[in-house]
């Protein structure tokens, strides 16, 4: 079983990734690697940030690492808050005052289309690949439900009536982006 550090400390994204891949591999977090650090995301795009914490950990460890960076693009907002999702309101990286400045710089608008984007970066024996996950949707007037994590209370996928925080992980899962990003690292790594 291949083993990779995943490059984050952020609980929620462990978990779902891990409840992805199965026992396919065997995922390894920072924390549990004896990693203790906060990886600058100093980039201007989800690519770039990704490619910042596979690199990152690699150059530290020489082990195999993926890194992942997700954004959501609102169309009517100029696609913000993408690279600046998790800081939109401040470096803090408050969930409910992200989602607080959304809704008020949407208050007024009909165009309501959004994305989440998503880049894994992964760094495998000293060469990088990315892989791309995109879930289109709409933000919706107020925050719904108590699942998930960051704007997850506001975003509701094409071809639900439920916003991600609605959602259980396996009901999650049937339309994320990051599930669409980590199908394509499993198949290449599967490969």
């Amino acid at each position: 079983m291949s083993t990779l550090i995943f490059a984050t400390n952020n609980k929620n994204k462990v978990e779902e990734i891990r409840k992805l891949i199965g026992n396919l591999f065997e995922i390894i977090t920072l924390e549990e690697a004896g990693i203790h650090i906060d990886i600058p995301e100093p980039h201007d795009t989800i690519e770039a940030n990704a490619a910042e914490k596979s690199n990152f950990i690699y150059q530290l460890t020489g082990k195999n690492a993926f890194g992942e960076d997700t954004g959501l693009e609102i169309e009517a907002l100029n696609n913000e808050p993408g690279v600046l999702s998790a800081r939109y309101a401040g470096d803090e990286k408050n969930h409910q005052k992200n989602i607080e400045k959304v809704l008020t710089n949407l208050r007024g608008i009909e165009n309501r289309r959004a994305h989440f984007k998503t880049i894994i970066s992964l760094m495998l024996n000293g060469k990088n690949y990315m892989f791309e996950g995109i879930c289109k949707g709409t933000i919706t007037d107020e925050p719904k439900g108590q699942h998930g994590f960051g704007y997850d209370p506001i975003f509701i996928p094409e071809g639900s009536n439920k916003t991600f925080a609605e959602m259980n992980l396996d009901e999650k899962s049937i339309y994320s982006h990051r599930r669409k990003a980590t199908d394509q690292l499993i198949a290449f790594l599967l490969n």
